[in-house]
Order: C-alpha cells, then structure tokens, then sequence
C-alpha cells in the first residue's frame, strides 16, 4: 500500500516506516515487498512516487488516476510472492476503503483485499467520535462483495468504561452481520511514533527532566519516526522549535536537533525566515549541543552546491566546514558503521556501534578552502559523521541513529536510573495490550484457517 512521509532504507530501496516497524515487530526482515509503493507528499499537490524502492519520475509526473494500473501488477507480485514465502502475511489498508470518488482507481485496500481473498477488519478512531455511524456507513458504501470480506469490527482509542457501548455493537452486528471483536483503549505512551510523526507533552517521558531536545520543525521535515525513542527515555523532554522563543530556554546540556528535510534548500530559507539560523548559531555558542541528521547535516555546513537541480543551492549555517555537492544518483543503503574517536559534548559515542540507513542525494566533504586555513572538521566515522573543533556541534548521515540502543545507553545511561526502554518491549507491551482488547480466540480464528493453507 501506500506509504507515510517517512521513509527506512532496506537493502538500497525506501519503504514508509510504518511497514518497517510492522515488520519489526513481527520478527521479519523488513523489505520492499512489504511496501511496494510509497508516496511521499511534497506539496499539498504533488507527491513523489517510489516504486519497489526506487524513485520513478514518470510515475510521479502521471496523474494519479492514470497511475493505477501502471503500479498494479508490481503490487500483485509483490503480495502473491509474500503469500507464497509466509504462512501469515498482514495487509494494512490506507485512508477509507470506502471513498466512492476512488474506489474505482483503488489499489491500497479493497482491491488488494478481493486479490488476496483477505479476511478483513475495519478499524475505527473511537476517540474521534462518530465510531458507529463511520463503521455503518463504510460498510454500507462498500460493493456488496467486499462487504463480505469484512470479518469484524474493531474500535481503536477508546476512553472509559466499554460496557457504556452496549447496546451499540449488537445493533450494529444486527444491521450488518459482522461483530465488533475488539474495543482497544486509548494509549499515550506507548513508545511507536504516531503515525504522521507528531508527539506533543501528553507522551512525552515522565518524571523529573534532565535533557530538553528541541527537534527544528520546518516544512518539509521528513523522518520524525526516528526521534521517538527519546520520548520513552526517562528525564528527556521533547518539543518542537518553529521559533526563536522555543530555543530561548536552553541549557548548553540541552540539544537542538536539525532533522531530515525533503527539500533541504527551501527549508533552510524557512529556517533564516524565522531568525531560527541565529537562534541555533548562539546556542552552539554557548557550546551547547547540536545534531543535525541527513539534510540536516547539510544545513550545518557552509555550503550546498547544485549544479544538477536537485534541491537548490545555499549558503549553509556555518558550524561545519563542510560542503555537501547535490547528485543525481541516490545513496540508498543500510548502515552499520562504529564510531571512532568523539570529541567533546558527544564523547559518549566514542567506540560505539551504530545501525542505521541513509537516504540521500547529497554528497559531503570537508570545505578545501577552509582546511587550507586549519579549519578542519573532526571526521568521527568515515564519510557518515563530522564534528566541530570544539565537539558540540555534530553531524551524521545515518538516520536511525536514536533507534539504536548502543547509541541511547551510551547517551543516557545513568547509573541506577532504569534501563533505557528496547523497541523489543515496546511491540510486547503493545502487544499484549491489543490482544487484552480482542474478544477470546477472535485473532486466532481469522488467522489460522490462513496458516493451515500454508
């Protein structure tokens, strides 16, 4: 199906990070089958479209409606190769199944479904209000015969007592048929980025707070999912920065970080727009701590250069005398790679193992002209990392990087705090608490039929 904004690299191909974490959690290699087409919006109009991994530019100049069938049969092989390799395979659908506008040019839900002969639960936000109106009314727009796909109903973020909602399900499952098998319960923390990357102070760690990490939200931001494991370390509190007033508050103990961008030119302009470029300037100044990750490491050097027309030329921040030249060709590709020596505020890195990916036109180096004048940058991993003279200020190419449990023990580790939460726990909690919300052998009924099929 389609994917979110953000994106993991497997095997030098993109797929949305939603089916990365389901794969996790799952215990399956994450790959591009999972995710043979992934749509990553540009604008309120456009969206870039990627294709089993890989950028297509006619696709992404097509109108949508012409794109269907072009993309179908990638889709088909890549779930009939699926079914044909696993015993159970999950399919999760995009937006409604039931947008009469579309259901005709469909290829993310019932269409997928009706190839598959998919048992099928419609999934309903409870939290929004309107939960059985929405499920009737999905149901009733479907053709009859994806309707009979339509195994259960289940309501998602439910709030207070479930015995209220009687006598709603009966009534519903009078006018369908179909039961509703699972009231899951609302969950703040639960430790998995939200589906369009936002956290806000209700998920946020609890307890006293040692660290503030100030993530820059310019407009074309792009792979927020990675920063979401600071919100389950004790003591960090995470916020957004659109302002200088939001970084004015900051201890040199505390980070600003410059994350991923789609358009990392334009967002830079947004950035000096704002006054946030002096704003990040004093910060490090105060030799408080930066870290810029992918296009945000761009930012951070003296200058973006291109000639190709991928993204636009700039003067960069200035607290890296780096150069980043834009290329046609894409590094895509998982990263394992080891931090050698690490100067400074970071010095908790030094040594420590890394994994990651990296997606990317850019290609970095050292400023030539600047190194003539002895202002070298600290190379703390070959062609992914730099640093500062001074250490505070440190930039890397590898996305991931604050999903790594090395890098968050080594950075937050605290002798007798308590462990830094495994994205290993996080899909066992969340886990046991989605099958507590299911009524008895109802997951086990739509899935084993299938896994008997092999």
């Amino acid at each position: 199906g389609a994917g979110s904004d953000t994106q993991c690299a497997t095997v030098g191909a993109e797929i949305g990070s939603a089916q990365y974490f389901q794969a996790l959690a799952a215990r399956a290699e994450p790959e591009v089958r999972m995710n043979p087409l992934l749509l990553k919006p540009e604008a309120d109009t456009r969206s870039q479209v990627v294709l089993m991994g890989q950028v297509d530019a006619e696709l992404t100049a097509m109108p949508w409606r012409g794109r269907s069938e072009k993309v179908w049969p990638h889709i088909a092989n890549a779930l009939d190769a699926l079914r044909a390799e696993n015993d159970v395979v999950v399919i999760e659908g995009a937006g409604s199944p039931a947008e009469i506008n579309l259901h005709a040019s469909d290829i993310v839900n019932m269409r997928v479904a009706r190839h598959a002969d998919a048992r099928c639960l419609l999934v309903t936000d409870i939290d929004r209000g309107g939960a059985f109106a929405h499920l009737y009314g999905t149901w009733a727009l479907l053709p009859e015969g994806e309707r009979a796909l339509i195994q259960g109903f289940v309501l998602n973020k439910f709030r207070g007592d479930a015995s209220l909602l009687a006598p709603a399900p009966q009534m519903l499952q009078d006018l369908t048929g179909v039961p509703t098998v699972a009231t899951i319960p609302m969950q703040w923390r639960h430790g998995l980025p939200e589906e369009d990357g936002i956290f806000d102070d209700r998920s946020t760690a609890a307890g006293a707070m040692h660290t503030t990490v100030a993530v820059v939200a310019y407009p074309r931001i792009s792979n927020l999912d990675e920063f979401q494991p600071l919100k389950n370390v004790p003591g960090v509190r995470l916020l957004w920065a659109r302002s200088p007033a939001d970084l004015g508050g900051l201890t040199p103990t505390d980070w600003v970080v410059l994350p991923g961008s789609k358009a990392t030119a334009a967002d830079l302009a947004w950035l000096r727009a704002q006054g946030l470029d002096q704003a990040i300037a004093q910060h490090a100044g105060r030799g408080g701590m930066v870290l810029g990750v992918c296009g945000g490491l761009q930012m951070l050097g003296e200058a973006l250069i291109d000639t190709a027309g991928i993204d636009g030329n700039a003067p960069g921040l200035g607290l890296l005398p780096l150069v980043t030249t834009f290329e046609v060709a894409k590094t895509v590709r998982r990263t394992r790679a080891q931090f050698g020596a690490v100067r400074g505020a970071w010095a908790a890195l030094a040594g420590v193992g890394v994994t990651g990916y990296e997606i990317h036109h850019g290609q970095t180096a050292q400023h030539p002209a600047m190194a003539a004048k002895g202002d070298v940058a600290h190379e703390a991993i070959p062609g992914i990392a730099w640093q500062n003279a001074a250490g505070n200020v440190l930039g890397v190419y590898v996305h991931g990087l604050l999903e790594d449990p090395a890098v968050l023990q080594a950075l937050f580790g605290r002798d007798g705090a308590a462990p830094v939460p495994t994205l290993d726990a996080v899909f066992d909690g969340l886990a046991r608490a989605v099958a507590a919300g299911f009524a008895p052998g109802a997951l086990r009924s739509l899935i084993a039929p299938l896994a008997s099929h092999g």
